[in-house]
C-alpha cells in the first residue's frame, strides 16, 4: 500500500513490521524443529529449512523483476503504482505461509493430546535472565554465527557490482553468479543434513565450512580465476555450515531454554549484519572491493578462531558436540532406558 499511495514512510513501516514477523518466524521455526525432531534427524531438518528458504530467495530474485514488467505491460502504468501492485502480488505468499502455520499449530496441539506431551510444563520458568546461564560453548556458537554470516550476506548484497567492476561481467551474468550461492544451497542443504546426521562430528563440519568460505573470499580478493569456482565453493560451504552449526544449540542448552537461545542467536546475528552492512558500505566507498574482501576474510578468521576454541572447550567438557552419530545414538538410547527404569 505504501508504494501504491507513494508514501515512503508507510513502506518503511511495512518493512519494519515484516522484519519483526520474519525474525520471530525464524525463531519459532527453529524451536519447533528441535521440539519435533531429536538427535540424528535434527541436522537434516535444519538443512531442509535452509533449502526451502533459499528456494524462496532464488525465486524472489529471479521473478520479482519479471513480475514488475508484466504488471507494467498489463496495466500500462509505470512508477510507484506498478511497484505497489507487484509487491501486493508477491505478498500473497504470506497468506500461504499463514495457512501452513495454522495447520502446524493444529498438528502440534493434536500431537500434544495423543502423545501426552507436556510442552512448556517442565516446571521450569522461561526468563530472559536465562542468558546469564548460557555456557561458554553456546557463546562461542553465537560468535561463529555472527562472524560467518557477516561475510556472506553483505557480500551477496554488494556482489553484483563487484563482478561487473572486477571481472567485467554483464549485469545479467553478474546477477546469475551472485545468486548461485542460494541456487546451490537449495539442493545441497538436505544432502549435507543427511551427511551430518549419518556421520556426526558437527564441529569438524563447521571448521570445513568456515575454511571453505575463507578460501572462496581469498580467491576473489587475490586472483582473477573464474569467479564461478569461488562462488560455487561459497555456496557449498554456506549450505554445510547451516546444517552443522544451528543444531548444536539444542545440544548445549536445556529444552526449556531453546526458544530463548535461538531468539538470542537470531538477534545477535541481525545486530551483526546491521552493523557490518554499514561498515562494508563505508569500506567499499573509501577503499574499494579489495579491502572489503580483506575485511570479510578477517571476519572469517575470527570465526575460525572461535570454532577452534569451541573444539577445545568441548573436548575438555566431554566432547559431546563432536561425537560421532553412532556414539550419540547409543548414549541417547541408554539415557532413555534409564528414564524408563
Amino acid at each position: 500500500m505504501g508504494a501504491i499511495c507513494n508514501a515512503f514512510w508507510l513502506m518503511e513501516f511495512g518493512r519494519f513490521v515484516f522484519g519483526i514477523g520474519g525474525e520471530s518466524l525464524a525463531v519459532a521455526q527453529n524451536t519447533y524443529a528441535v521440539s519435533w525432531f531429536k538427535g540424528k534427524e535434527l541436522n537434516l531438518v535444519f538443512g531442509l529449512q535452509l533449502s526451502m528458504a533459499r528456494i524462496g530467495s532464488t525465486v524472489n530474485m529471479n521473478i520479482m523483476g519479471w513480475l514488475y514488467w508484466k504488471v507494467q505491460d498489463l496495466f500500462s502504468s509505470t512508477g510507484h503504482t506498478t511497484l505497489g501492485i507487484a509487491l501486493l502480488i508477491g505478498g500473497t505468499t504470506c497468506i500461504f505461509s499463514l495457512v501452513c502455520a495454522l495447520i502446524l499449530a493444529y498438528l502440534d496441539k493434536r500431537a500434544e493430546k495423543i502423545l501426552c506431551k507436556e510442552q512448556g510444563k517442565t516446571g521450569e520458568v522461561i526468563k530472559i535472565t536465562d542468558v546469564k546461564d548460557f555456557s561458554l560453548s553456546l557463546w562461542l556458537i553465537f560468535l561463529i554465527c555472527v562472524c560467518y554470516y557477516v561475510a556472506v550476506f553483505p557480500f551477496i548484497g554488494l556482489g553484483k557490482v563487484f563482478f561487473i567492476e572486477k571481472f567485467k561481467f554483464s549485469s545479467q551474468a553478474a546477477s546469475a553468479i551472485n545468486s548461485i550461492v542460494y541456487v546451490i544451497s537449495a539442493p545441497m542443504s538436505p544432502i549435507f543434513g543427511i551427511l551430518v546426521d549419518k556421520v556426526g562430528r558437527n564441529i569438524m563440519w563447521v571448521i570445513c565450512a568456515v575454511v571453505g568460505t575463507l578460501t572462496s573470499h581469498l580467491m576473489l580478493a587475490f586472483t582473477f580465476w573464474n569467479p564461478w569456482i569461488a562462488m560455487c565453493l561459497l555456496g557449498v560451504a554456506y549450505s554445510l555450515l547451516a546444517c552443522a552449526l544451528w543444531p548444536m544449540v539444542a545440544f548445549v542448552v536445556p529444552e526449556h531454554q531453546l526458544g530463548t537461545a535461538y531468539g538470542f542467536m537470531q538477534s545477535i546475528q541481525n545486530l551483526g549484519l546491521a552493523i557490518i552492512a554499514i561498515a562494508a558500505g563505508m569500506i567499499l566507498d573509501s577503499r574499494g572491493y579489495f579491502f572489503l574482501e580483506i575485511f570479510f576474510s578477517s571476519c572469517l578468521c575470527l570465526a575460525l578462531i572461535a570454532v577452534v576454541a569451541l573444539y577445545f572447550v568441548n573436548l575438555f567438557r566431554g566432547g559431546d558436540l563432536n561425537w560421532s552419530a553412532r556414539k550419540r545414538e547409543k548414549l541417547q538410547k541408554l539415557a532413555m532406558a534409564e528414564k524408563e527404569i
